[in-house]
């Protein structure tokens, strides 16, 4: 075989040999760690992704009917909400429950709970809502189940769910994509997504096909024919935010 000289003197040879043979130790010492405990591998798992009927059920108890009733207890309003952490901080759209005097939360398990409005930012059409879970044996709260928020910003053409109560006791599940991440609606930042939505659905979540809230569902537009408003999740968690601010 030929050998070649480097300017420094060695064996063109020889520093390929080398380089294999340390290659070969940088391999063994690693299989001897990972065999010894010692080095740890660590990977995010990957999320889930969902179809409609499997994201409905991992969802379906975090979503509530929302009744908003004047003082003398009159229905004033209906829409939906949903429990975004395990202490019972939820969401709605502000619209919703607006100028009302008493607001009932009602689960999917047909329970209702107490529920307050801790903050409303009207143009984000978002309100924060506080539920109370009713204290078992021990005197403590049970934690509710929660959606997630998304915090990256979503994408054209991506597909979305909207959940929400049209009817008391019946919660539907509808598909479509977005249409626009960000439309500026009478000077309003407001998403448009495909996703049908029904009288009483306001105010529920608009999910991405991982289990996240990427927005808050607000309404229709008048002039575009199934294309419909949401609040991206960007905006809902600055309106949580104020809650710290108070």
């Amino acid at each position: 075989m030929r050998r070649y000289r480097s300017s420094a003197g060695e064996s063109r040879e020889g520093v390929v040999t080398m380089s294999r043979t340390g290659k070969t130790t940088v391999l063994a010492v690693l299989v001897l760690l990972l065999f010894t405990g010692t080095f740890t591998v660590t990977q995010a798992d990957p999320p889930n992704t969902y179809e409609g009927d499997s994201l409905y059920a991992a969802v379906e108890r975090a979503v509530f009917y929302v009744r908003a009733l004047r003082a003398d207890g009159s229905l004033k309003d209906t829409g939906t909400g949903f429990v975004v952490r395990p202490d019972g901080t939820a969401l709605t759209a502000s619209h919703v429950v607006n100028e009302a005097d008493a607001i009932e939360c009602v689960l999917n398990d047909t329970s209702a709970v107490p529920c307050r409005v801790e903050v409303q930012d009207a143009s984000a059409d978002t309100a924060v809502l506080k539920l109370f879970p009713p204290s078992d044996d021990s005197g403590a709260g049970k934690p509710f189940s929660y959606i997630p928020l998304r915090t990256r910003a979503v994408k054209i053409g991506e597909r979305i769910y909207a959940i929400g109560y049209p009817m008391k006791n019946t919660a539907i599940i509808t598909e479509g994509i977005v249409n626009s991440p960000r439309a500026e609606i009478n000077g309003r930042d407001r998403m448009l997504v495909s996703s049908q939505l029904a009288s009483g659905m306001s105010g529920g979540p608009l999910l991405d096909s991982h289990g996240y809230a990427a927005g808050v569902l607000s309404g229709s537009l008048r002039t575009m024919n199934g294309i419909h408003l949401a609040v991206d999740a960007q905006q809902a968690l600055q309106v949580l935010e104020q809650i710290q601010e108070k």
